[in-house]
């Protein structure tokens, strides 16, 4: 069988952010555990010009809807991004997962060299095939936001490993 988009993103984006869902369930006990305000988590960069945990989760979700959305022309989601606890930020992931569970396979299908223009930066714009942007934007984009994440709770003493970012709570 040949592989296709929907079967190069769908279940990619669902098992990423399903594992990112995990991490932040972590997170969430470990807050417990420890009894620390969570804010320091939701708040916290690596580095003073780096957009804080929350947002990246939100570019995580979007790169995923916004991918599908773009090559299919279905309307996605629109989320206010108003997201400040880690309960808020999971119901994020799972709206998307589920709006990523309405798209049919054929929707995606077919469509590999359909061309897809899409933002970069605050004021410009790129164009690739469907193809090209599923593999060398969409999906690296989201898995470099969900790597930050990770390495964000890693660095505050979240006990993740590997398995957490690779396997989820399917381990």
């Amino acid at each position: 069988m040949s592989i296709t988009l929907s079967s190069a993103a769908l279940p990619v984006f669902n098992r990423f952010l399903g594992n990112l869902h995990h991490l932040l369930s972590k997170a969430q006990a470990d807050v417990a555990t420890r009894g620390y305000d969570e804010q320091a988590l939701v708040q916290y960069r690596l580095a003073p010009d780096m957009l804080p945990f929350k947002t990246q989760i939100c570019i995580a979700c979007d790169a995923a809807k916004l991918c599908v959305a773009r090559i299919t022309g279905m309307d996605a989601p629109k989320y206010e991004n108003t997201e400040n606890t880690i309960a808020d930020l999971m119901a994020r992931i799972d709206k998307t997962l589920a709006w990523l569970q309405t798209v049919p396979a054929s929707a995606l299908d077919g469509l590999e060299e359909k061309e897809i223009t899409f933002p970069v930066g605050k004021t410009g714009s790129r164009t690739l095939t469907a193809e090209n942007y599923l593999k060398t934007w969409a999906l690296p984009n989201m898995f470099f936001h969900i790597t930050t994440a990770y390495a964000i709770l890693r660095h505050n003493g979240v006990a993740l490993g590997k398995s957490d970012f690779l396997v989820g709570a399917g381990q």
